[in-house]
């Protein structure tokens, strides 16, 4: 199997994807492979401050955003701007996850994992749930969205799909040597984790260390790798 070039991350919130794949992330990046991020909402209810404005949360939050952008060196990010505790399983945001496929062409996608049986957050769900529908069927079939075909968006097909946060993990990812950079993109989100410290890293490691300790990997992250279109 040729390893993927193109790969598009798919997050709820602004932070998901660093929090549980951002190893990965950072690893993929400094291979030199294309990587896009795609942001669900805005999250512009991520907060306990009543002093924050929702629509300044969000601008806030975008900023952050495109620092971890920066420290990754993604190919870009697109934002989809839904509000935050309101994502639904409609044709509106399949729509714009279908369009994000068939404008950048990833082999590889990856979302989260919406098939968690316990108490989750509803965007964390429909955003995997949605984007799972949108790999298959939609983005491969013509007459799904066929407006795309007008602005020159050709069906696409992925290739491969990783779930972060999985219920059943079948993929570990070394990610010892992208610790700093995992955590640098981490703390980018300030308005959501604060400031970095010994501490918090320390936390971070120990996580990663259980998650690679049976792999036989000093800090790992796990997924749930599902092959389609090879």
């Amino acid at each position: 199997m040729t390893e993927p070039e193109s790969i598009m991350v798919v997050t709820p919130h602004p932070d998901d994807s660093e929090s549980a794949a951002g190893g990965t992330i950072a690893k993929w990046c400094a291979e030199g492979k294309k990587v896009i991020l795609v942001v669900c909402t805005n999250g512009d209810k991520g907060t306990s401050d009543r002093s924050v404005k929702p629509a300044d949360l969000a601008k806030l939050r975008e900023k952050e955003t495109l620092e971890a952008a920066r420290v990754y060196g993604l190919a870009g990010v697109e934002f989809l701007r839904f509000p935050d505790q309101a994502l639904e399983d409609t044709d509106e945001f399949r729509e714009r996850i279908v369009w994000a496929i068939r404008k950048h062409k990833p082999d590889l996608l990856m979302c989260i994992d919406p098939g968690r049986p316990y108490i989750r957050h509803r965007d964390h769900y429909y955003s995997g749930r949605v984007t799972l529908d949108a790999v298959f069927p939609y983005s491969r079939d013509h007459l799904a969205f066929p407006e795309h075909l007008e602005g020159g968006l050709e069906p696409h097909k992925i290739e491969e799909i990783w779930l972060f946060r999985p219920q059943e993990p079948n993929t570990y990812v070394d990610v010892t040597d992208y610790f700093e950079t995992r955590q640098n993109a981490l703390h980018s989100h300030f308005s959501q984790v604060g400031p970095r410290s010994e501490e918090r890293d320390e936390r971070s490691r120990k996580r990663l260390s259980e998650t690679g300790e049976k792999q036989g990997m000093e800090l790992a992250e796990s997924f749930m790798k599902i092959e389609m279109f090879r």
